[in-house]
């Protein structure tokens, strides 16, 4: 077995050891001045190039036969977006006296975002789940987004929301909502090129996150980050974000059941319901959080963002084989 299988085994892939390695060449050599600028643009439009891929690569068909399942489109929402947040709440309320400002902006932030899109998709496409509704809800959850996570920091993080204005979302539109919608409108031109060269989503996805955290990471080692937070501040966030991750995930497993979901539906939900998008999360905060300590805001997110996928991971990985052992004991019989 290679070493790349024997990592995906446990949740992890290399795309793990980049990001950590992106995280020390900030640390290292953070970009500066001319070179920050320069870094930053090519961020901006390697988000908005991968929010095109998305548009271009989803099937219209399969997101409008998935708002027909109202029932878990509307479970999906509520868990992002509803139950989330007073999660986030809760947990920068009682965390707050033991760490740095930002860090409990940064809790609050990270569960108002979307859901993933990529991830979601693949892990409920693994476990099998109802893809087709995966997609809907994570598609939708990301559009929504647009609107829905200004709209929330500007109530939740109202004494820390300066940069929140009808030109914050306008920004973000353009960056992530315009190339989607341009992506969809050019899908029966490019879409088929697109999905017979998947992986060209992959690198772009996860290529714009390693620009966007290298770029923030700069701008907080120069700001002297590491000097702010404490070993034990980062011991907390880790925590605070198992936890999180923990009770959203086993109550989208008992909603699910309680709502009557077929189980393909209940995989669904339990892989849209419980994510976060670090492709989102991070261009919004560089939008959202201008002039702030922004690498320090998004550190609750990029450790979520690892701990979400190593679960996750894990599960549709089990998920996916006791679905396939039940189909051979079927078929056997």
């Amino acid at each position: 077995m290679s070493l790349a299988n024997r990592l995906k085994r446990f949740g992890l892939d290399y795309y793990l050891f980049l990001l950590i390695g992106t995280v020390a060449l900030a640390t290292i050599f953070p970009a500066s001045g001319v070179g920050a600028d320069i870094v930053d643009q090519i961020a901006y439009f390697a988000v908005a190039l991968l929010f095109f891929l998305y548009g271009a690569k989803l099937n219209t068909s399969a997101i409008v036969a998935g708002i027909a399942n109202w029932r878990l489109q509307g479970l999906v929402f509520g868990f992002t977006y509803v139950l989330f947040p007073l999660c986030g709440l809760a947990l920068a309320a009682v965390l707050s006296p033991w760490i740095e400002e930002e860090l409990a902006i940064g809790i609050i932030y990270l569960s108002i975002l979307p859901s993933t899109v990529q991830s979601s998709i693949a892990f409920t496409s693994i476990a099998r789940g109802n893809v087709p509704a995966a997609v809907c809800a994570a598609s939708m959850s990301n559009v929504l987004g647009v609107f829905l996570t200004p709209a929330l920091v500007a109530v939740l993080l109202h004494s820390s929301g300066d940069g929140i204005s009808l030109k914050s979302i306008l920004d973000i539109g353009l960056q992530i909502l315009a190339p989607f919608i341009l992506g969809q409108l050019l899908r029966p031109l490019v879409g088929g090129f697109i999905s017979r060269h998947s992986v060209l989503t992959q690198v772009v996805d996860r290529g714009s996150i390693l620009i966007i955290v290298y770029s923030a990471f700069s701008a907080g080692v120069i700001a002297g980050i590491w000097q702010e937070v404490s070993l034990a501040s980062l011991s907390i966030i880790i925590a605070a974000d198992v936890i999180l991750l923990a009770v959203i995930m086993v109550t989208t497993v008992w909603a699910g059941r309680a709502a009557g979901l077929t189980p393909a539906d209940r995989i669904t939900l339990l892989f849209c319901g419980s994510k976060k998008s670090l492709a989102s999360g991070l261009p919004m905060a560089n939008i959202l959080f201008a002039g702030q300590a922004v690498s320090m805001i998004i550190l609750p997110l990029m450790l979520f963002h690892q701990i979400q996928l190593f679960v996750c991971a894990i599960i549709a990985q089990r998920a996916g084989y006791l679905a396939s052992e039940k189909e051979l004991e079927a078929a056997a019989t």
